[in-house]
Order: structure tokens, then sequence, then C-alpha cells
């Protein structure tokens, strides 16, 4: 029986899971580690650490499974996504930490950029907004910031690459250098209608174009495993496909057609909807990239993201102390009927769109001394939940309306939450059997090009849903309210 294993590379941990040819799940295995918080609003992690994590996710996903290395068909990767690696040509050896996607230092970059004019270009041709999120200002800044760096990259001794090209470089021992599109349209580096690199941003960033990717198809060769540290039994198996997470979970949703939706809630939230061989430009701060490309053919999305959403619940826990679990978060909000007019903006680095303010800060208002933990942690849900419904709004507005919302990630397990994100929305939301669709849709990339599935038509056959939540109750008023928490969360950090 034909196997594939997908390595979901995520913003706190390393993943790896066994997929049979009816997409069970036959292993699974998760390594945690360190976030780096060396500024406030800089977050970094160790790329060795993204590295030495995954090996021992697919280690012991590998053991467990009791696969045959002769019966893995292929290797999909899925990464998170903008996180930026820079390192050596000739050693593989890194020469800063990763910045990572939720990282705000690039901020006065993405000012200049304003200043010059760059806006409307970088809006028409990479389908983004100027932003710290992505990954150019990130290398730009490492560029100008670690010693040496700049005059190396121009020799050409320095690659550049987002988690998925640091995970492929490694595997293959360093003989790809490679990216797929979808990770490539969030660098804000990347022409989405020409599928090329730009020479006009990377000149704007003052980066030489040697240093990065090339540009594959999300499901097709990346190379094959090298010998690696007790790995040897996989030594030649193919890497068959990669995309960034969110676009991977829009695959592994099943949303192959022009406007299905899904939303994944994860450390953040991110809302992607399928628009097919279009690339529409957002008039309300959403963003336009590559889904994927399979079969010769590139479908695009339109993409609204919430950057803290389960790392407010991790806060809760971690920071405060409040709860011992996210299942206690659920447990405490459910004993609630609502949060008691108490409303959490988790902005911790800035908001996203359509609000796009790299200077918000989170925000608990709306607090008495009625106010309980249970109505905090119920404040902290629902503002995930009213997050998502500001982007859903964002689409409507731009005439991509959704008539339904599948939902994945490991915050979609909250009952309470879907069911006020139904609420909100007014539509149908659906949980799939299956939640792991991130590291199911690098399982289908690799399995496609590997031909255990035929088509996408095999895999919807695969696809069904656990449990789907209606509307019940109208919370018109409570949003209302929420968006004069937001109003009171942005520009906090902007120094006035």
């Amino acid at each position: 029986m034909p196997t594939i294993i997908a390595l979901d590379q995520g913003t706190t941990s390393s993943r790896a899971l066994v997929f049979d040819e009816h997409a069970r799940v036959l292993a699974t295995a998760q390594v945690p580690f360190r976030q780096l918080y060396p500024q406030p609003g800089w977050v970094e992690h160790d790329p060795y650490d993204i590295l030495a994590s995954e090996l021992s996710a697919l280690h012991s996903a590998f053991e467990q499974s009791g696969t045959e290395a002769r019966d893995i068909a292929g290797i999909g990767i899925t990464n998170q996504r903008e996180t930026t690696v820079i390192w050596e040509r000739s050693t593989g050896k890194p020469v800063a930490p990763a910045i990572v996607w939720q990282c705000r230092r690039t901020a006065p970059l993405v000012e200049e950029l304003r200043k010059a004019g760059m806006e409307p270009y970088i809006r028409r041709v990479t389908g983004l907004v100027p932003d710290a999120y992505f990954s150019g200002t990130k290398l730009r800044w490492i560029l100008d910031n670690v010693p040496d760096a700049r005059k190396r990259a121009e020799k050409g001794d320095l690659l550049f690459g987002t988690v998925d090209t640091w995970l492929i470089w490694n595997l293959t021992g360093g003989r790809v250098h490679a990216t797929d599109g979808s990770n490539a349209s969030r660098t804000m580096l990347y022409d989405i209608d020409r599928a090329r690199w730009d020479e006009t941003m990377c000149r704007a960033l003052d980066i030489p174009m040697g240093m990065l990717p090339e540009v594959r198809a999300s499901s097709g060769d990346f190379g094959k495993l090298t010998k690696l540290p007790g790995l040897d039994a996989l030594e030649g198996v193919p890497i068959l496909g990669c995309a960034g997470d969110q676009p991977a979970s829009l695959f592994g949703q099943c949303c192959f057609h022009a406007g299905q939706a899904k939303n994944t809630y994860g450390t953040g939230c991110f809302l992607l909807q399928n628009t097919g061989s279009r690339s529409p430009r957002s008039e309300n701060g959403l963003l336009t990239s590559v889904a994927w490309t399979v079969g010769g053919h590139t479908s695009y999305a339109v993409e609204g993201s919430v950057f803290n959403a389960g790392s407010s619940i991790q806060w809760l826990r971690d920071e405060l102390g409040l709860i011992g679990s996210a299942r206690e978060c659920d447990v405490l909000a459910e004993s609630v009927p609502d949060a008691g007019d108490a409303y959490m903006v988790s902005a911790f680095t800035g908001l996203g769109a359509p609000h796009w303010d790299m200077y918000a800060r989170g925000i608990l208002v709306g607090i008495t001394r009625g106010t309980t933990k249970a109505h905090v942690c119920r404040a902290v849900l629902e503002g995930i939940a009213y997050q998502v419904a500001d982007l859903v709004g964002a689409m409507e507005r731009d005439g991509c309306g959704l008539t339904e919302l599948r939902a994945d990630g490991g915050g979609s397990v909250s009952d309470v939450m879907l069911q006020f994100q139904a609420d909100l929305l007014g539509i149908p939301v659906r949980r799939p059997g299956l939640v792991e669709t991130t590291a199911a849709g690098a399982a289908y990339l690799a399995g496609l090009a590997a031909g255990v599935w035929e088509s996408t038509d095999a895999l919807e056959r695969l696809h069904g849903t656990a449990r789907e939540f209606l509307p019940e109750t109208d919370v018109s008023a409570r949003y209302a309210r929420w968006h004069k928490a937001v109003e009171r969360a942005k520009a906090w950090a902007d120094g006035a």
C-alpha cells in the first residue's frame, strides 16, 4: 500500500504525518521548539531548531507507522510562510536567526516604501500590501544588520529561503534551492501574474536576485532525500509537494473550485477563498496570492489574516496562568452565556486585514468587578471569531461572498467558538472529519505527483464533514460593540 509523508513545519512546532492511499493518518508526531523574543515586537527562531525538530518528527512518525521505506511514494512539505532564513551557500550555516512572520521590526522599512510611492506598485504586481509581515523587508533587514552579509550576498555566497526552501535545501543535501509559487508570492518580491521574481521590487529593497530560490510547481519534483542521521532508510525518497501552510490547508479542505473558502484557526487565523485562474486585487485590504500550481495550471486565492488567534489562548495559559490547557479555555467559556460585555482584541503584533495597522496592540476592554476568568476566556474565543468575521465582511465588499465556511486547524476543535462564528456570519460553518488539513494538503500535492491519487476528483471523494454549525443567535449588537474595541487598539505603539 503506497503511503505519503507530510512534513508540517509550523510556527511553534514541527510535525510529521503518514497518510495511506485512503487519506487516513497512520502515524503522527509533533516536536515543539523555542520561540525567541529578543525585543518587544520581535520574534525569531533558530533555523537549526526548525530543522532538528522536523527531522525528529519525521523519524518518530516513520517509526510509529510501521511503513517500509519502499512503500513511501513521496514527501510533501508545508510550512509557516514569510519566515525568513539566510544561509551560506558553501556550508549551509545560517548567518542570523530566522525572522518570523509575526516579527514587526521592519515596520520602518515598510514606511520607507510607502513614502517612496511604492504601495500601488506592490499591490498591482505582488497582490500584497506593504507590511512587515512579508519576507522582503526581513531579508533586507538581515543584509543591512549582519556584518558583511550584503557584501557576501552580492558575491553569491548567501542564499535566501522561506522555511520550505530551508528544509528542502537540507533534506536534499544542498542539491535543491527551490520553493513554490504559494511561498514565493508571500515575499513581496514576486510578480504573481508573470510568475517570476520582480526586478523592480528587488531593486527597491536592494536585494541581490541571485539569492532567490527557483520557483517550481507545487506538485512536482523537489529532489530526493539525502542520507540523514537516523533516517538512512529514507535516502532517495522523493520530495514531490510543497506549499505554504494556508494554501496547503485550502487544498487539504478540497476547495478546488473558485468560490470555495476555508479558515484555519491556528497560531493565527487565515481565511482563504479560491478564485480560480483569476488574481483579483482587493479594495478592502485583502491579499491575493498564488494558491498552487498543479498540472501546469495556477490557481489563486484572496486571503485575510488574523495575526494572533491561538496565540492568544497560549497567552492565557503561559503568560497569565489563567488556564492549564486550551481545553480548559473552552470549558470555562462554555460556563457563561457570553463574555459579559468584555472584548479582547489580540493585536499583540499589530492588526492584519482589513485594518493593516502595524502599530495596533492587544487590548481587553469592558471589564468590571464582575468579570471572571470565564468571561475573559469567552472574550478571547469570541475575539478570534470577530476578527474572522471582519475578514469575511471584507470579502463580501469585494464581491466574494461566502455561502459556507470550512474550518480547520487546532482551534477548530472548539465547539463554542465555531458556534459563535456561525452566529456571527449567518452561514454554516463545517468542520471536516480530518482536521489535519494543512498536512493533508501537502500529502495530496505529493500524492498527485506520485500517482497515488489520479485527480482532485478522487480527493474530493475522500473528503467529509464531521460536524456542521448552523446560525442560532443574533449577535449583531455585540459585533457592533466589537468595532469600538478595535478602534481603541489601533495605533497604540506609533510613538504618539
